[in-house]
This record gives structure tokens, C-alpha cells and sequence, in this order.
């Protein structure tokens, strides 16, 4: 197989440089107060992050740069990998932090091997719905293998528990089973369960049920589980059109919990207003164009797929975020893509991105 090469797609790495700018300027305007009282260094996080960032952008290059024949090689280890480190993150091996073990730790660095699922896992379900494309109408053939393994990874997720990660990727499977070109009887009996399965895991865990209600009503709950919607919503509010200025945030100041982390939007739309969170939306909506439009043009059914599996996760997680911390969704504890402070979700984002301008390369338009 013989491909004429040509230059990544400019726009998406723009944009994508342009996120993680307004990122590394965002951690450490919301976060330096609570860096400078818990650790007497108010640059403690900005390091770090700053630190995450230029491994993730030398670590896109790389990947931008791998031998885009041999990219359906890396799905099946990838998630194997990734099985083992679910099944060994929930064990005492993992990290418990806030009543849900998600990370491993090495020394100061820890490790989230649900970012590596997400990665692994639209790699695996690419590769193999391209082999599985002829059969995809089919519900028992083509569908219902994929659905298992997404019962595997989203079953694994749960165990940790992340309600938020695991509807990330089950989102994101639903779409690429539908680009593929499931009928949609079959991904509406899906979306259906998957709406059982989620309403369930939510009536079984007593902390889910709270968000949900406090969801409904957090006026009502503002001492403890609507509190952080309460507070997230102040500081969008008080950043009316243009913001209250860079760095002028009040809601940081031990007001708002995760500031730096979950909710970093809300304290962007506070400091920048509704123009800054606005440019922040468009840049998404961009970066989903450019990722559509690699997919599109892409030399074959694989990279088509991945392509848009890759597109879908990063945006779709960033909806769900943006929702949250604007009160359109229950508190789910997903991160921002680029945005929030965070090693492990920043690197893969890049990795994911990295892919992306690989496959660009090989536009069916260069």
C-alpha cells in the first residue's frame, strides 16, 4: 500500500497548541492560591502541569511521526495493557483518593490508566470494526462483540468508580458504531439499556443519587452536595460579558472545590467572562471540524474510524464538562480536555491528537 504524504493538518495543531496555552495559563491563575497555602509555592501546580506539557507536545510529535501502516498494530496490546492496569488499579495496588481508587502512584507521579483505556480503546474497536464492516448491520455478529468488550472496559471503569469516564467511552463506542453504519434500530436498543444501565448505577449508589438530586434542586442542597454547582454558577455568573480580569478570580479562594481540576471552566468564565469561555467552546468546535474533516479524507476504513473515534472522545468530554460545571448535567468529576490540571489526562490528549496529524498526512486532499 503506497501513500502520497504531506503536511499535518495546521489548523487542529494550532488549535490544539492554543487549548493547552489557555490551559497552562488557567492552572495556574485558579490554582495558585491554594498551591501557595498547601505547599508555600503558588507556582507548585503551573510546574507541574508545565512540566506534563512539554512531554505531551515531544510525545505528539512522536506519534505524529510513527509509521502510520503500522498504527492497527498498537490496538490489541494497547488494550491489553490496558485491562491489566483497570483490573490492577482497583486492587491494592491503586491509589485511593477521595473514595475512589483511579490512579497508580510512582514517587510524586501517579499514573490514571483510564486515560489510557480511552486511547486503547477506540484503537481496538477502529481495527476491529474495520475487519468487522461487511457484518456491522448485523446485530449478533457485528454489533454485540463490540457491545462486550465495551461491557468489559465500562464495567472495569465502574469498579474505581468513574460514572463520568465510563460514559465518555460508552458515548463514544454508540458513535462509532453508528459511523460505522449500525442500523439504527440496533443503536436505539442500545442507547435504551445504556440509559437502564446508567439510571441503575446511579439508584445502587447511594453518593449518585445525591448528585442527582441535588442536580435537580442544588438550592435546596447548598451545604453539601449542591454546593459546588452553586458555587460553579456564581463564578460564571460574576464574569458576565468580559470577566472580572486574569487572575481576579474570588471563587479560588476556597470557595469553589477542584478549582484547578473539574470545575477549571468555571473560573475561566469568571476571569475571562462570556467572551473568554465562548473562544474557549469555539476552539472545541473547531478542533471537532478539523478532526471530522481528517476523518473524512482518510486514506482507508481504519484510519477513518480512528480518526473519528479519537475526534469524538476529546469533544465529547469536554461537552460533558462544560455541561457540568454550567449545571446542564449532574457532577460527574470528568476533567476538560487541555484545560484542567492533570499529567496522565493532558498526556494522552496529546497522544490522541498526535494520531490525528498522523493520519492527516495521508489526506486523501494532500
Amino acid at each position: 500500500m503506497r501513500l502520497k504524504k504531506g503536511p499535518p493538518d495546521f489548523i487542529l495543531f494550532i488549535t490544539s497548541l492554543t487549548l493547552l496555552g489557555i490551559g497552562l495559563i488557567m492552572v495556574f491563575s485558579s490554582s495558585a492560591v491554594t498551591a501557595n497555602v498547601n505547599y508555600g509555592d503558588a507556582y507548585y501546580f503551573f510546574k507541574k502541569q508545565l512540566m506534563w506539557a512539554i512531554i505531551s507536545v515531544i510525545t505528539l510529535v512522536i506519534v505524529m511521526k510513527l509509521n502510520f501502516l503500522r498504527l492497527k498494530d498498537f490496538a490489541i496490546p494497547l488494550m491489553l495493557i490496558a485491562i491489566v492496569c483497570l483490573i490492577l488499579v482497583v486492587t491494592p495496588l491503586g491509589v485511593d483518593v477521595k473514595g475512589s481508587s483511579r490512579w497508580f502512584a510512582v514517587g510524586p507521579v501517579r499514573f490514571s490508566p483510564s486515560e489510557l483505556a480511552k486511547v486503547a480503546i477506540v484503537m481496538f474497536l477502529a481495527r476491529a470494526m474495520e475487519i468487522k464492516l461487511d457484518r456491522i448491520s448485523s446485530f449478533t455478529k457485528g454489533v454485540l462483540p463490540f457491545l462486550a468488550m465495551l461491557a468489559i472496559i465500562g464495567g472495569l471503569i465502574m469498579m474505581q468508580p468513574d460514572l463520568g469516564t465510563a460514559f465518555t467511552i460508552a458515548g463514544t463506542v454508540l458513535f462509532m458504531l453508528m459511523i460505522a453504519g449500525a442500523k439504527w434500530a440496533h443503536l436505539g436498543l442500545i442507547t435504551l439499556t445504556g440509559a437502564v444501565a446508567v439510571a441503575a448505577a446511579i439508584v445502587l449508589e447511594p453518593y449518585r443519587m445525591e448528585r442527582v438530586t441535588a442536580f435537580l434542586n442544588p438550592w435546596k442542597y447548598a451545604s453539601d452536595e449542591g454546593f459546588q454547582t452553586i458555587q460553579s454558577l456564581y463564578a460564571l455568573g460574576s464574569g458576565g460579558l468580559f470577566g472580572m480580569g486574569l487572575g481576579r478570580s474570588r471563587q479560588k479562594f476556597f470557595y469553589l472545590p477542584e478549582q484547578h481540576t473539574d470545575f477549571i471552566f468555571a473560573i475561566l468564565g469568571e476571569e475571562l467572562g462570556f467572551i473568554g469561555a465562548s473562544l474557549v467552546v469555539v476552539l472545541f468546535l473547531l478542533f471537532a471540524w478539523r478532526g471530522f474533516k481528517i476523518a473524512i479524507n482518510a486514506p482507508d476504513n481504519f484510519s477513518r474510524l480512528l480518526a473519528a473515534g479519537l475526534t469524538i472522545i476529546i469533544t465529547f468530554q469536554a461537552a460533558i464538562n462544560i455541561a457540568v460545571v454550567s449545571g446542564a448535567l449532574p457532577v460527574t468529576g470528568i476533567t476538560l480536555p487541555f484545560i484542567s490540571y492533570g499529567g496522565t489526562s493532558l498526556l494522552f490528549t496529546m497522544i490522541m491528537v498526535g494520531l490525528l496529524l498522523n493520519i492527516s498526512r495521508y489526506s486523501s486532499q494532500n
